[in-house]
């Protein structure tokens, strides 16, 4: 699992040569460690702007993502409305269906609203999310009737009974779909790289594509940008481990 690691780390510490080498036994660089690489990747590439926006899309993607979705998830597990089986089938039909085919009605929706090279852009696609919807509904449904039995009686009104008593049941299942929502949308490429092409507009992986060159790559300075990549997401791994590992193992559950 680690070898990958430290692939990207030791490539970025090497010269053009040496990381083009088919010499098998050259690891470790011969010509020194050359740091520069990063330097020179932080600068071409304002890495600042492009954490900011990458940091900001996957907060706004989390909230709008567990806001929307919790609020559609218990209203498809316990409330009843009509045609509610119907909706329920075209989220079912969305989550069947790649992500690839919604991109141009999305990319025209946001180009007639005027948003592109926007934040709001990166956000849309995230506002709603089918996975989550049947994350929560799955939740939702989990939970005894008598709850709200009990609510009743003591004159809970279904808001009441949503914020004060199914919400906090449910916070597992939000914090899955939280972790899963940021994986998402800080791995997203395809999207940022047709809405905000400009770069001081767009993500992370976008900006990353952009130092492959068409006819020569300089792999040390693609892996220096991908090594600065990587950290931020490893970093909140590491101090968010025990939340990683319980939101997964309770997904899958649920699932």
């Amino acid at each position: 699992m680690l070898i990958p690691f430290a692939w990207m780390i030791l490539t970025a510490l090497k010269t053009k040569s040496e990381a083009i080498s088919i010499n098998p036994f050259l690891i470790f660089p011969h010509n020194g460690w050359h740091f520069e690489n990063f330097s020179e990747v932080w600068k071409s590439y304002n890495f600042l702007i492009l954490y900011k926006n990458t940091l900001i899309t996957i907060f706004l993607r989390v909230v709008c993502a567990c806001m929307t979705a919790t609020l559609a998830g218990y209203a498809f597990a316990r409330l009843h409305f009509p045609f509610k089986k119907f909706f329920f089938s075209l989220i079912l039909i969305q989550m069947m269906v790649p992500g690839q085919i919604f991109i141009i009605p999305q990319y025209l929706m946001v180009s007639n609203m005027h948003m592109l090279n926007t934040k709001l852009a990166l956000l849309f696609p995230g506002i709603v999310t089918a996975f989550g919807t049947y994350l929560c509904k799955q939740s939702y449904q989990s939970l005894p009737k008598s709850l709200e039995e009990a609510a009743e009686l003591d004159g809970c009104s279904i808001p009441k009974q949503f914020f004060y008593i199914m919400l906090p049941l449910t916070r597992s299942s939000l914090v899955s779909l939280g972790i899963f929502t940021a994986l998402f949308a800080y791995k997203d490429l395809m999207w940022p790289m047709i809405v905000c092409p400009k770069s001081d507009a767009t993500t992370l992986t976008a900006a990353l594509s952009k130092i492959q060159g068409q006819f020569t790559n300089n792999y040390p300075q693609i892996m220096a940008g991908a090594v600065m990549a990587v950290l931020p997401m490893l970093i909140l791994y590491l101090i968010f481990q025990k939340q990683f590992v319980e939101g997964i193992a309770t997904s899958g559950g649920k699932l």
